[in-house]
């Protein structure tokens, strides 16, 4: 889901989304991982694990932004199956002086305005 916006337009960041928290004090830990190099010792995502979510985008020599939250993994009874959500655990605010609200569409309007609600 991270990705799909920047699909639209043939993009990719090329780096993981997501990594775990706090279970080493490292950088960029485990024991999960969110990202497209899929390691042979990645275990699934769990109910209780923390982890990042940090899609971003760099356009070499030109700009480059990462949008970066700490999330809970926690079960989600509301719907069938074994479902899992993030529930945010941070928020960092985006600087909205630098989004150009004239290329948003009205839904990605208001997804930035309940952002920061």
């Amino acid at each position: 889901l991270a990705r799909t916006p920047l699909w639209k337009y043939g993009l990719d960041y090329a780096h993981g989304t997501g990594h775990g928290v706090g279970a080493f004090l490292n950088v960029h830990e485990g024991p999960q991982s969110i990202s497209p190099a899929k390691r042979d010792y990645d275990p699934p995502m769990e109910a209780g694990m923390t982890t990042s979510i940090e899609p971003g985008y760099y356009a070499a020599g030109e700009f480059g932004i990462r949008i970066e939250n700490i999330c809970f993994v926690q079960k989600c009874d509301d719907l069938e199956g074994e479902m899992l959500r993030f529930v945010p655990l941070t928020l960092i605010p985006f600087q909205r002086k630098l989004i150009d609200t004239s290329i948003l569409t009205s839904e990605e309007i208001e997804y930035v305005d309940t952002y920061h609600a």
